[in-house]
C-alpha cells in the first residue's frame, strides 16, 4: 500500500499516536514521544486477546553502542490497552554482552511494565550468561536483574525452579487459565524435569513455551529443531499435550512449522529474532492475538517506535514498521476447545428440563431423544412437551428406508436437549421422511394473527450443496397460500415455511393473514457441519428472522400479521409444494419450539 493509506491502516490499527501525523517529532535515537495508546488495562475475559513476543534486544543494550528509546517505546505499547494485551514474553539475549552495565540499563525500561505490574517474562539468552553454562551456572547479573525476586510483585509468576533461570507464569485471559514456561538458553536435566513437574501440577492448563533455542528456519520461512530442540522435544514437548506452541529467538531468520505430538495433536513451532535488522530490530515486537470465537490466531509483527515516528522516516526506516512476509504476518486456525480435549474437556451442561422451555404462550415444544442410530418410529412418533396435544407422526417417502429419519447422539451445547434428529432427505426423487402434526392438533388451526416464534437448532452436513437437497424445509404448513385463498405470486406455494436455498442461507417465506401475497425474510449462507439457532419471529406487525439471535439483513419493513390458514398439518423436516412433499429434509435437526407471541431474543432457547 502507499504511503498515505499504510499510515491510515496503523494509525486504525493502534500503531500510530494520535498525534503522529502533524506533531514536531524527535530524531531517531532520542527517547520517543508518548505515544496516545490509552491507559485500560487488559480484559480478562474478553473472547480476543493478545500475547505480545518480545524476542533478541542484545543489540540495543551494547554496552556503549545501544539505544534503550525503541524498547521504551515497544513497553509503553505494550501498557497502553489498544490490543489487550495481557502478557509480554521476552525470548532471551537481554543484552549484547551479559554485563552489568547492560542490565542496569534494560532493567531501567522494564521498571515500565514493574510499576504497572503488567504481568512478564524473560529468559536468559546465550549473550546473557556465559554460553557454555547451563541452569546451574549461578549468580550472574541477568539472575540479579530478572530472577525470582524481580517477579514478587507479579500477579502471574507462579515461581521458578530452584536456581532461578527457569520460570513459569499463570495468566487469564478468554475467560480461561493459560500457563506459560520459561525456560533457559541451557536448561539441565534437572531444569526439564522441573517443567515436566509444573506441567503435572497444572494439568489442564493450555502451555506456551518460551525458551531461547529450539528451532531455527530457513530463507523460506521453514522451521527446523536444533541438535539442542530436538533434546527438548524428545524430552519435554512430545509427551506433553499441554504444550501447543513454542516461541524461539536466536537464530534468524524467522520461521514457523507444525509438528505431530505423540497424542497426534500439533505443536506449532515459531522462531522470531529481527536483530539482523535495521537498529537492531528495532524493539520489533509480535503480537498473537488469539481470537477464541473464531479458533484462529492471528500474528502480526510491528515496531511501535518505528510507527510512532512514521512521518519523518525515510524508506528504508518505513519498511521496518511492519512486517508483513509469511513469517512473520499470518493467522493458525486453531479449534481450541478439540485441541485441548485431551487435557481440558469442555464441561458438557446437562440438559435443561423441558419444563423450563414452557414459557408463557408456548404452543408447541418438541424434543427429539431416543436411542442414537434408532429410527424415528410410526407408530410412536414424537410427542409434543406442551401437553397441548400437538403431537407429531412420522411419515416416510415412498422407497425409503425407516433410517432416514432416526434419533442422533449429536446436539448443539446451546440447546436444552441432548440430542437430535438425522434427516437422510433429499429430491428427484423425493425420498425420506418427514414429521407432521396428527390431524387433530389444536396447531393445524392457528393463524397467529397477534405474533408468534417459531425456533429450531440444525446442522447441514457437508454435502448439502450438492445440488439435491435445495429448498429443504425445516418447518413449515403443508397447505399452500392457493388453499388460504390466497392469489398473489405463486398460490402454490406453502402458505409459510423456513427452507434453505441451495447455497444453505435460510428464507422465512409466509403468506401473511393480511396480505395477499408472500412475506419473506432472507438469512445470509451457512456455514457447514455446525449447529446454528435460527428464530422467525413475528409481532403481529413485521417479522424477523434471526440466526444465533442476530437479526439478519433482509427483513422486510411492510406489515405482515399472522400466517394464513390453508388447513391441514404443519411440518417438520419436509417441503409441500402445492400440498405435495417434493423432498425431506437433509441433515440434523435439534428442538423445537412455536410460541405464539413474539419473543425477545433474551428468551430463545439458546439459554
Amino acid at each position: 500500500m502507499n504511503d498515505s493509506s499504510r499510515r491510515t491502516f496503523l494509525r486504525g490499527a493502534g500503531l500510530l499516536g494520535a498525534g503522529a501525523a502533524v506533531s514536531a517529532l524527535p530524531t531517531l535515537g532520542a527517547p520517543a514521544a508518548s505515544a496516545s495508546f490509552g491507559h485500560h488495562g487488559p480484559d480478562a475475559e474478553d473472547a480476543c486477546f493478545t500475547l505480545a513476543v518480545l524476542p533478541d534486544t542484545q543489540y540495543l543494550f551494547d554496552a556503549d553502542r545501544g539505544d534503550p528509546a525503541p524498547l521504551d517505546a515497544t513497553l509503553r505499547y505494550v501498557t497502553g490497552g489498544d490490543e489487550n494485551i495481557v502478557f509480554l514474553a521476552h525470548l532471551g539475549d537481554l543484552t549484547e554482552n551479559g554485563q552489568q552495565g547492560e542490565f542496569d540499563q534494560i532493567s531501567r525500561s522494564f521498571q515500565h511494565l514493574d510499576r504497572r505490574r503488567f504481568p512478564y517474562s524473560t529468559l536468559a539468552g546465550n549473550h546473557d550468561i556465559e554460553s557454555s553454562t547451563d541452569d546451574q551456572r549461578g549468580r550472574t547479573p541477568y539472575l540479579d536483574a530478572f530472577g525470582p525476586r524481580r517477579q514478587r510483585g507479579s500477579r502471574t509468576f507462579r515461581g521458578a525452579s530452584p536456581d532461578g533461570y527457569n520460570s513459569h507464569h499463570v495468566f487469564r485471559a478468554g475467560g480461561r487459565e493459560w500457563l506459560l514456561l520459561a525456560l533457559d538458553w541451557r536448561p539441565s536435566a534437572g531444569g526439564l524435569e522441573w517443567a515436566r513437574s509444573i506441567l503435572a501440577r497444572n494439568p489442564r492448563l493450555p502451555a506456551i513455551l518460551t525458551i531461547h533455542e529450539l528451532v531455527w528456519a530457513d530463507e523460506a520461512g521453514q522451521a527446523r529443531l536444533s541438535e539442542f530442540g530436538q533434546k527438548v522435544w524428545d524430552e519435554l514437548i512430545d509427551g506433553n499435550d499441554q504444550i501447543f506452541l513454542t516461541l524461539n529467538g536466536h537464530y534468524w531468520p524467522p520461521g514457523r512449522a507444525v509438528k505431530r505430538n505423540k497424542a497426534g495433536n500439533d505443536v506449532h513451532l515459531h522462531i522470531t529474532n529481527y536483530q539482523d535488522r535495521y537498529y537492531g530490530g528495532s524493539a520489533m515486537i509480535r503480537l498473537y492475538r488469539f481470537d477464541l470465537t473464531r479458533n484462529v490466531i492471528d500474528v502480526r509483527t510491528v515496531s511501535p517506535w518505528l510507527a510512532d515516528q512514521a512521518p519523518r522516516l525515510n524508506e528504508l526506516q518505513r519498511q521496518e514498521i511492519e512486517r508483513t512476509g509469511p513469517a512473520d504476518y499470518f493467522s493458525l486456525e486453531v479449534d481450541f476447545d478439540t485441541r485441548f480435549a485431551g487435557f481440558a474437556p469442555v464441561a458438557v451442561p446437562p440438559a435443561r428440563p423441558a419444563e423450563r422451555q414452557l414459557i408463557r404462550g408456548t404452543v408447541a415444544y418438541w424434543r427429539f431423544e431416543g436411542r442414537d442410530g434408532a429410527p424415528v418410529s410410526a407408530v410412536d412418533g414424537v410427542r409434543d412437551l406442551s401437553g397441548r396435544g400437538n403431537d407429531l407422526v412420522r411419515v416416510t417417502l415412498p422407497g425409503s428406508a425407516a433410517e432416514t429419519l432416526r434419533f442422533s447422539g449429536e446436539f448443539s451445547g446451546r440447546q436444552p436437549s441432548r440430542s437430535s434428529l438425522r434427516f437422510d432427505g433429499g429430491k428427484k426423487p423425493a425420498r425420506g421422511a418427514y414429521l407432521r402434526t396428527a390431524d387433530s392438533a389444536p396447531m393445524n388451526t392457528e393463524t397467529f394473527a397477534r405474533g408468534y416464534t417459531v425456533e429450531a437448532f440444525v446442522k447441514l452436513p457437508e454435502d448439502f450443496k450438492d445440488g439435491k437437497h435445495s429448498w429443504a424445509a425445516i418447518f413449515g404448513r403443508q397447505g399452500s397460500g392457493g388453499k388460504a385463498g390466497k392469489t398473489g405470486d405463486d398460490p402454490g406455494e406453502p402458505s409459510a415455511t423456513l427452507s434453505l436455498s441451495d447455497g444453505a442461507a435460510f428464507q422465512w417465506a409466509v403468506f401473511p393473514v393480511n396480505q395477499n401475497g408472500i412475506s419473506t425474510c432472507w438469512g445470509h449462507e451457512l456455514t457447514l457441519k455446525e449447529w446454528i439457532h435460527v428464530a422467525a419471529v413475528n409481532d403481529g406487525r413485521r417479522t424477523m428472522l434471526y440466526v444465533d439471535g442476530c437479526p439478519v439483513l433482509r427483513n422486510p419493513k411492510t406489515a405482515a400479521a399472522g400466517i394464513a390458514n390453508p388447513g391441514g398439518s404443519w411440518l417438520i423436516g419436509a417441503y409441500a409444494y402445492d400440498s405435495i412433499v417434493e423432498q425431506a429434509f437433509h441433515g440434523w435437526l435439534g428442538d423445537v419450539r412455536v410460541v405464539g407471541r413474539a419473543l425477545d431474543p433474551r428468551e430463545f432457547m439458546l439459554g
